[in-house]
């Protein structure tokens, strides 16, 4: 790389600053000059979005797994967290890990017999098991409460110190995005990360290389799983109420548009993808019933002029690849990273 490109690229650290910045600071800060608790509803509702279609990126885009059942998991998630704090009054440090680990071993006990399914055929089993969770939350009253939902569920609560705006309620689903997308994308850029596109590339080739092909796509799966049921935990604490038409097979559709308008594969491409799906409906509210004629107009031409995404697989992973070279060639002595 020579100097005027190494001097238009930033610095890991800075980029992460200027991320980190906007989130917590410019963003909230103008949200709260205009002075819209809906626009922060908005806000934290996306935020709750990037974790969903994040964690679905990591089955479908990093591993080649389509799945259409992913609302169910969510909702797994949310009805955890909702159950837990309502039924026992357990706090939220309790009921958002307990609602990822529920809906990541249903998931792992899913995947068990439906993993050594391929393309349609595994997308056609998470279908129907979407749809199992979606009819078991609806008609299961006596646990669920069934269409009527879940009220009164508690707000967020750290150490003695409620969440009582929707700032402070933006900054902790803000936090734990932040803390999702990381780990999601150490998960993703490394030897492991590397086994699972392997996989997806072709899964029989992978296994000759001496992978556990049927392992690693059970793992993907469970942990992709975890990450939704935390959303859920999210919704249900931010929300205060859930019912089982949020957590549909529509839901499951609309988390999957943003990852292929965003990028398959691309953590970046997935984040855009959602923030264009969640805020371009919003923006065009005024347009009344045209608006979602005009966003799917504009998601077909996104994938039909771009059909890798916003920001496909490989511009991020070369984006990643550059800064991580840099990283490592500032070491004396250093022979490892991308050349």
């Amino acid at each position: 790389m020579n100097a005027p490109e190494r001097a238009g690229l930033l610095a890991p650290p800075v980029l992460k600053g200027l991320l980190a910045v906007i989130v917590f600071v410019v963003l909230p800060g103008t949200l709260l000059t205009i002075g819209g608790g809906y626009l922060f509803q908005i806000a934290t509702t996306a935020l709750i979005f990037v974790i969903l279609a994040a964690s679905l990126n990591l089955v479908t885009g990093t591993t080649g797994l389509l799945s259409l059942g992913h609302a169910g998991f969510y909702g797994i998630g949310a009805y955890t967290a909702a159950l837990l704090s309502t039924q026992l009054g357990l706090p939220f440090l309790v009921t958002l890990p307990l609602a990822g680990l529920s809906a990541g071993i249903i998931g792992v006990l899913v995947a068990l017999p439906t993993m050594r399914l391929v393309s349609i055929y595994f997308a056609v089993a998470t279908l129907g098991i979407g749809e199992m969770i979606y009819v078991t939350l609806l008609n299961w009253t006596d646990f669920t409460h069934g269409p009527m939902g879940i009220r009164g569920i508690p707000s967020i609560e750290l150490f003695g110190w409620r969440a009582s705006s929707s700032l402070d309620e933006y900054l902790v689903v803000a936090t734990t995005a932040v803390i999702s997308l990381w780990a999601l994308s150490r998960l993703t850029h490394s030897y492991y990360g590397n086994a699972l596109r392997a996989v997806r590339e072709d899964d029989q080739c992978a296994n000759a290389m001496g992978l556990n092909v049927v392992r690693l796509k059970i793992e993907a799966f469970g942990i992709s799983c975890f990450f939704a049921g935390i959303a859920g935990a999210l919704l249900a604490h931010t929300g205060k109420f859930i019912s089982p038409d949020q957590f549909r097979f529509s839901e499951s559709i609309n988390i999957l548009a943003m990852v292929v308008v965003g990028g398959l594969g691309s953590l970046p491409g997935t984040v855009i993808g959602v923030l264009l799906l969640i805020i371009l409906p919003e923006a065009l509210r005024g347009a009344g019933d045209f608006r979602m004629i005009a966003v799917g107009s504009i998601m077909f031409l996104s994938i039909l002029l771009l059909p890798k995404g916003l920001l496909g697989e490989a511009s991020a992973l070369d984006l990643l690849r550059r800064q991580f070279g840099e990283a490592w060639k500032s070491v004396p002595g250093s022979n490892v990273g991308w050349r």
